[in-house]
């Protein structure tokens, strides 16, 4: 009866290990920089709450060609949405004037900035197990 219980508490653990979230990879391909100087500024957002208000997941790159790349691993199933910006003077934050963007910014879905930031519904995508690709143009 002991070995029983064993197997059944073993079978019962390993399935509960094999069911666990899927997540995907997040592929960004931002063009359209005016120039190489500075650095790419990337933020993942996961929820209309935190949108431009909080990073789930952020990350810098290089610009080389007026282009720059990032990529996100291991991100759980559901809705996200992107903000990029040009950070020319190399300081890891948005030089703004009275609140309007002084350097440039982008977002996914290149979602537009209409009397304001751009909407989280404008922004987001989704996300599963599979590699998705956004191309943010500057």
């Amino acid at each position: 009866m002991k070995n029983f219980l064993a197997v059944i508490c073993f079978m019962y653990v390993t399935m509960g290990m094999g069911q666990s979230k899927r997540s995907g990879v997040i592929e960004v391909e931002i063009a359209g920089v005016e120039s190489n100087e500075g650095q790419m500024v990337i933020g993942l957002y996961s929820s209309d709450d935190q949108w431009l208000k909080k990073i789930y997941k952020g990350t810098y790159s290089a610009i080389n060609d007026g282009k720059a790349n990032a990529t996100f691993k291991d991100i759980p199933e559901g809705e996200y949405a992107i903000s990029v910006f040009h950070d020319e003077d190399n300081n890891g934050k948005l030089k703004t004037f009275m609140g309007i963007p002084r350097e440039t910014v982008g977002c996914s879905n290149n979602a537009p900035a209409r009397f304001g930031p751009p909407k989280w519904q404008d922004a987001k995508f989704y996300i599963t197990d599979k590699v998705v690709k956004q191309h943010i143009q500057l």
